[in-house]
């Protein structure tokens, strides 16, 4: 049975989707880490983005220095129109 995401949870982790992934899959491969690799790269990758736009905000003086849940699809956005201009 899967749990419903809480709100503040993922307020206070922006990675919280990618986690109960990879959480997931192990469970359902009997702890099998090989077989959950894709899910692993995937969330240290979220964690390294926020971490960086963290930092970033951190630097510039922006408060809260994690954006709140409304901004980070845009700033998500913003981040991969970015990327592909740099193709």
């Amino acid at each position: 049975m899967e749990m419903p995401m809480k709100r503040n949870q993922e307020e206070a982790n922006p990675c919280s989707k990618e986690q109960a992934m990879s959480y997931k899959c192990l469970n359902d491969n009997n702890f099998d880490r090989e077989k959950c690799e894709v899910f692993f790269v995937n969330y240290n990758n979220c964690k390294e983005f926020w971490n960086k736009i963290r930092l970033s905000r951190k630097r510039k003086g922006i408060i809260p220095n994690m954006p709140p849940l409304s901004e980070r699809a845009k700033i998500k956005e913003e981040f991969f129109e970015n990327l592909n201009k740099n193709k």
